[in-house]
């Protein structure tokens, strides 16, 4: 029987223990003052829309000066407008390069020369391809599939290859990359399981570095959201389970330089305490019924609209 209460006492010490520590983490821990922390410069992949254009106007909101990566020369000038209007004291370069399109070497070369002399602190590595409609492997457009393997896959390691050297010299320095719930939070992702596949791609590559780099002043993160209102995810409206691209971008900076592996927002990370209490069995039954009918839908209105 003792043996028994003492057992059942150290459960609830350690559930105890792992409470208090998502409630400092998620609200009480102060953030870093990133530019005092790791250097004056910012390098975003993906900034001009969701995700990455919020990361852009918080980065810029704290004093960060941008090199930001995007494929649309009018769009990067759009968002730089946008950013100068709220945050007029930064500077903010540009380089204009398709990451679906370019080989690794064209990577190293434009990232290299864009961050030429600059004082990169903070990399963030955000761009990414997501699937229009779930589907079945079969029917994914061999277009497509590449470009999520370039993009997810070989731009993420590229960039971070591109930008870590700099860092190196200086001995400190944070990569954020972005990652997603789909490789983490559920055990498959089917009819989506390209992205998904790739993202856990992204978990990997972050554990991996952030064991090679710490030593070294440099700490690699992979953040984790889930749902998060932008174009790529189709969900519109914000709602309490839902974030706004805005929310999700004040939470990635206030968790930026600690965890490995962390979920920026508290209610996303209840839902991943939710998903991880739920057998795999069910889960899996779930999410694949879930995206069979987000599947129909979406192919109802691509016909009625034809």
């Amino acid at each position: 029987i003792l043996t028994a209460l003492l057992l059942g006492f150290l459960l609830f010490l350690r559930r105890a223990l792992t409470f208090l520590d998502w409630i400092w983490a998620a609200f009480l821990r102060p953030p870093k003052d990133l530019k005092e922390h790791y250097g004056s410069w910012a390098v975003l992949t993906g900034p001009t829309d969701g995700i990455g254009k919020a990361l852009a106007f918080e980065l810029a909101s704290r004093g960060l000066n941008l090199v930001l990566v995007g494929r649309s020369p009018s769009k990067l000038r759009a968002t730089t407008d946008e950013i100068m209007i709220r945050s007029p004291h930064v500077e903010i370069r540009t380089v204009v390069l398709d990451l679906a399109r370019s080989r690794g070497e064209e990577i190293l070369g434009a990232i290299r020369n864009g961050i030429e002399g600059l004082d990169v602190g903070i990399l963030v590595n955000n761009a990414g391809v997501g699937f229009p409609l779930p589907m079945f492997f079969h029917e994914m457009d061999a277009e497509l599939v590449e470009w999520s393997l370039r993009v997810n896959v070989d731009a993420a390691t590229w960039v971070a290859k591109a930008v870590v050297p700099a860092m190196l010299r200086k001995g400190r320095g944070a990569v954020v990359n972005v990652g997603s719930g789909s490789s983490v939070v559920v055990p498959s992702y089917p009819l989506m399981m390209v992205y998904g596949a790739t993202k856990a791609y992204v978990a990997m590559l972050s554990r991996c570095m952030s064991l090679e780099y710490k030593q070294h002043g440099i700490d690699i993160q992979c953040q984790i959201p889930l749902f998060v209102s932008t174009k790529m995810t189709r969900v519109r409206r914000s709602r309490f389970m839902v974030a706004s691209a805005e929310e999700y971008a004040r939470a990635s900076l206030r968790r930026m330089g600690y965890e490995q592996l962390c979920c920026p927002l508290w209610t996303h990370s209840l839902q991943w305490a939710f998903f991880a209490s739920v057998p795999d069995a069910l889960l899996n039954w779930f999410t694949f019924r879930y995206f069979l009918q987000v599947r129909e839908r979406g192919l109802a209105k691509s016909q009625a609209r034809s």
